[in-house]
C-alpha cells in the first residue's frame, strides 16, 4: 500500500536524522510514548503512602495495588508500544458538513498519556481503536486513513498506510500484517493485538454477560482469541472481574507456560492460569484408568450415580427428639422431623447446607411449641435449642457428615453400593469396569486416577458450593469429558465463559462430539457457537495436505482456508528403516539453518530414540514447556503433548506411529492432524513405514 500522499514511499531510503522525514517523526512520537510511560511509572513509584492509610492492613493492600499497577507499566523493550494510527476524517460530535478536522490516534498495547494528560497511546480495547480492526472499504467508520507500522526488535523500521476511501488501496493486502503474522518466533507464544482481524475482533469484544463457543481449526487464531477477550474484559468491566476473578484453563502445565507471556505483554498480570486436574486436586492422583474405565467415569450419568450416593446418608427419623430446657421438657414427635427432612430432600440444596439447616429447623419447631405455651423466646433461644445435645445426635443420626473422597473410594470399591446406586444408570458391565479390582484401605492409599478426582470434585460439589468466577476461558476444550465440563462449570455458574476447541483436534476416547452437548454439560447451553476458519498461521500447502484427513476425522466440519500469500515449505521424504533417524537428525539440521524455532514431533514411543541420534549428532534441545532460546531452538515434542503448540519450522517422524499409538485409528488420524498443522512456515514429514492411506489418497 502506498504511505501518505505527503510522505515518501515506505520502502524508499530515509534519512533518520531528518524531522521532516514522516519515518522520524513517528520514531520520535515512540520516543516521546516511551518517555511517557517512564515519566507515568516513576510518578507510581514516588508515591507515599504513609500518612493516607489507616491502619497496616489498608496500607498492605495499597502497597500490593501499586506494586502492580508499577509493573503493568513496565516498558517491554522488544515489544511494540504502539503499532498503528488512526486518522479519523471528522471530529466526534462535529458536523461533517463543516469539514472538521478529525483526531490522530495512535493504537498501541496500553493507554500513556503525557504531562498534561493528553493520550500520546491509545488502549487498543478502548472504544476509539475498534475501527484499526473492524474498518473496511464498504464501511469505513470515519477513518481516513489507517497506518501500520513495522517493526525489528523493538525499533520502528517502516509504516504502511491504507486510504480507506480510495477503494483500489483499501483491498490490497497489507504486507506488513503478513510479515508480522509471518515472523519468525522464539519464546512462548505471541499476543496477536497487531493482527487481530474483524471476525476475531467481534469475539473480543463481545459482552461478558454471554458465554461464547469458539471452534476453529488450526492456525486460526482461537487460542489468542480466547487471550485478548479476557484482556478486553478486564478493561471494559475491571471492577467487577476484580471482584469476582477470572481463569484460563489450558489442557496441560507445557500449553500453559507456552501461553503465560501472553496477557502481562498487554498489561495484565492478576490472571490465574490452571489445568482441570488443578481444579479437582482433592486427592493426589498417581494412577491411571483403562479407556473403558475413563470413558464410564467421565460419562455424566456419574453425577446422578454420585447424588444417589450422597442421600442415601440421609436416614429418615422414626423417633421423636427430646429437647430439655429447665424444668420443661419439649418434645418433636417423628412425624414432624419426617415432614423437616423430606422437605429439605425436597429442595434439592447442598448436602452439607442442609445438614447446617437441620438443626435450625427443629430448633424451630420447638420454639413454635414455646411460643403456644406462653413463653415469648427469641433468636438466642433458637440458636441455643439448635445447640442443644439432643438436637446435635438427632442431625448426627439422620443427617450424617459426607466425606466426599471417602464416598467415592466406597463407591469404586465396594460392588453392592455401586449396585445400589447405579441401578438403572449403569448396566452391569460398565459398573464391572469401574469397580477397583483391589479395593484401597484408606483414601491416602488409593491410586485416584484423573477422572477418580473428578468424581470427587463431583461430590464435593454436592455437599458444598463450589465458589464461581466471573469468566472462565477454557482453551482446547475438545478433550473433556462431560464430568470435567461438569467441573469446569461449576466455577463459572454465576459468570460468564469462553470456549475454545477445533473437533477434529479431539484426542481422547471421550473426545466432544458436538459443541451443542458440550456446552450443556458445562450448563452453558445458551451460549452462541462462533466458527473461525480463516487460517493465519498454517501455510497454504501445509494445512491442504492436513486437510486430507478431515472426512475421516470430522466429517461436515469446514476445512481452514489459508490467507497467507506464502505457500510455505513443505516436503515429505521416505526413508529406510536403517535409515530414518539419521534423515529426521539432517531435516532437523536443515530447518534449523533457517531463523526461528524447530519442533520435532513424533509418537511418545520414539521419543526416546530420537533423544538420542539428537545427542549423539550434538544438537540440542529441549522439552515442551522449556522455554526456546536463540541458542537452543530444537523442542523435542512427543505427538500427545503437541496440541496448542506453534513452532516456525516441524519436523513429524513416522506418520503411522504416531497413528498407531492411540488406542483406536480415529484418534490417531486426531492426534496426527494435531502433530500436521504445528508449523508456521515449513513441514518436512519423514517416514521409512508407509504413510496412513487417509495421508495418501487425493481428496
Amino acid at each position: 500500500m502506498p504511505a501518505h500522499p505527503d510522505d515518501p514511499a515506505p520502502s524508499a531510503v530515509l534519512d533518520p536524522a531528518d524531522p521532516t522525514d514522516p519515518l522520524s517523526r513517528e520514531r520520535a512520537h515512540l520516543t516521546a510514548s516511551r518517555s511517557a510511560l517512564r515519566a507515568m511509572r516513576e510518578d507510581v513509584e514516588a508515591l507515599d503512602i504513609k500518612d493516607v492509610t489507616a491502619n497496616w492492613v489498608n496500607a498492605e493492600v495499597l502497597a500490593r495495588q501499586i506494586e502492580e499497577r508499577i509493573k503493568a507499566l513496565a516498558d517491554l523493550s522488544h515489544t511494540p508500544l504502539f503499532f498503528g494510527r488512526l486518522d479519523y476524517l471528522h471530529a466526534p460530535g462535529a458536523d461533517r458538513a463543516e469539514g472538521a478536522e478529525g483526531e490522530r490516534f495512535y493504537i498501541g498495547r496500553r493507554h500513556v498519556h503525557d504531562a498534561d494528560g493528553d493520550p500520546m497511546v491509545i488502549d487498543w480495547r478502548a472504544p476509539v481503536s475498534q475501527p484499526f480492526y473492524r474498518a473496511s472499504k464498504t464501511d469505513p467508520l470515519d477513518v481516513g486513513l489507517r497506518r501500520r507500522f513495522g517493526y525489528t526488535g523493538g525499533d520502528l523500521t517502516a509504516y504502511e498506510d491504507e486510504h480507506l476511501s480510495d477503494p483500489a488501496e483499501a483491498a490490497a493486502t497489507s504486507k506488513l500484517l503478513q510479515q508480522e503474522i509471518e515472523r519468525p518466533r522464539v519464546g512462548p507464544m505471541r499476543d496477536i493485538v497487531a493482527t487481530i482481524q474483524p471476525e476475531q475482533d467481534e469475539i473480543v469484544r463481545s459482552d461478558l454477560a454471554g458465554s461464547l463457543c469458539v471452534q476453529g481449526g488450526p492456525g486460526t487464531g482461537k487460542t489468542a482469541v480466547g487471550l485478548h477477550r479476557v484482556a478486553y474484559l478486564l478493561y471494559a468491566h475491571r471492577e467487577r472481574l476484580a471482584r469476582t476473578g477470572t481463569l484460563v484453563i489450558g489442557p496441560n502445565r507445557s500449553f500453559l507456560h507456552y501461553i503465560e507471556q501472553v496477557l502481562p505483554a498487554l498489561g495484565e498480570l492478576e490472571v490465574k492460569q490452571a489445568t482441570v486436574d488443578d481444579l479437582v486436586a482433592h486427592v493426589e492422583v498417581r494412577g491411571a484408568d483403562e479407556a473403558p474405565a475413563a470413558v464410564v467415569k467421565g460419562d455424566a450419568r456419574m453425577a446422578e450415580v454420585l447424588r444417589r450416593a450422597v442421600r442415601s446418608h440421609v436416614t429418615i427419623p422414626t423417633e421423636p427428639v427430646m429437647v430439655v430446657r429447665g424444668s420443661r421438657r419439649w418434645r418433636v414427635p417423628a412425624y414432624e422431623l419426617e415432614s423437616i427432612v423430606r422437605e429439605l430432600l425436597d429442595r434439592e440444596i447442598r448436602y452439607g447446607a442442609a445438614r447446617e439447616a437441620l438443626p435450625q429447623r427443629i430448633a424451630h419447631a420447638v420454639l413454635v411449641q414455646m411460643e403456644r405455651s406462653g413463653e415469648a423466646p427469641d433468636d438466642r433461644v433458637q440458636d441455643a435449642v439448635a445447640r442443644n445435645a439432643a438436637v446435635k445426635a438427632a442431625v448426627k443420626a439422620i443427617w450424617p457428615p459426607v466425606d466426599p473422597a471417602k464416598l467415592v473410594l466406597r463407591l469404586l470399591s465396594d460392588a453392592d453400593f455401586l449396585a445400589a446406586h447405579a441401578d438403572g444408570i449403569l448396566t452391569e458391565d460398565e459398573q464391572k469396569t469401574i469397580l477397583w479390582a483391589k479395593p484401597a484401605r484408606s483414601v491416602k492409599s488409593v491410586k485416584w486416577s484423573a477422572a477418580d478426582a473428578v468424581l470427587v470434585d463431583e461430590a464435593t460439589d454436592l455437599v458444598q458450593r463450589t465458589h464461581s468466577l466471573g469468566h472462565v476461558v477454557l482453551d482446547e476444550a475438545q478433550d473433556l469429558s462431560p464430568m470435567q465440563y461438569r467441573a469446569v462449570g461449576r466455577r463459572c455458574t454465576t459468570g460468564s465463559a469462553t470456549v475454545l476447541g477445533d473437533l477434529a483436534q479431539g484426542t481422547t476416547p471421550w473426545a466432544t462430539r458436538s459443541w451443542e452437548e458440550a456446552l450443556t454439560h458445562l450448563g452453558k447451553s445458551e451460549a452462541h457457537v462462533e466458527e473461525l476458519t480463516a487460517g493465519f498461521r498454517v501455510p497454504t500447502d501445509v494445512i491442504t495436505y492436513a486437510s486430507r484427513l478431515l472426512p475421516h476425522i470430522a466429517p461436515g466440519l469446514t476445512p481452514v482456508a489459508s490467507v497467507r500469500e506464502n505457500p510455505g515449505f513443505f516436503d515429505v521424504r521416505p526413508s529406510t528403516d536403517d535409515a530414518q533417524d539419521a534423515q529426521v537428525v539432517a531435516a532437523c539440521a536443515e530447518s534449523l539453518r533457517n531463523e526461528g524455532s524447530t519442533g520435532l514431533i513424533a509418537a511418545d514411543a520414539r521419543v526416546p530414540a530420537l533423544a538420542e541420534a539428537l545427542t549423539a549428532a550434538g544438537i540440542g534441545y529441549l522439552a515442551p514447556g522449556e522455554e526456546t532460546t536463540y541458542e537452543t531452538r530444537l523442542t523435542l515434542v512427543p505427538a500427545s503433548l503437541a496440541k496448542g503448540l506453534e513452532y516456525d519450522y516441524v519436523v513429524l517422524d513416522e506418520p503411522q506411529a504416531v497413528v498407531d499409538g492411540e488406542p483406536d485409528e480415529r484418534t490417531g488420524l486426531r492426534r496426527l492432524y494435531v502433530a500436521l498443522t504445528r508449523a508456521v512456515s515449513g513441514l518436512i514429514v519423514t517416514h521409512s513405514a508407509p504413510l496412513p492411506a487417509q495421508l495418501v489418497q487425493a481428496l
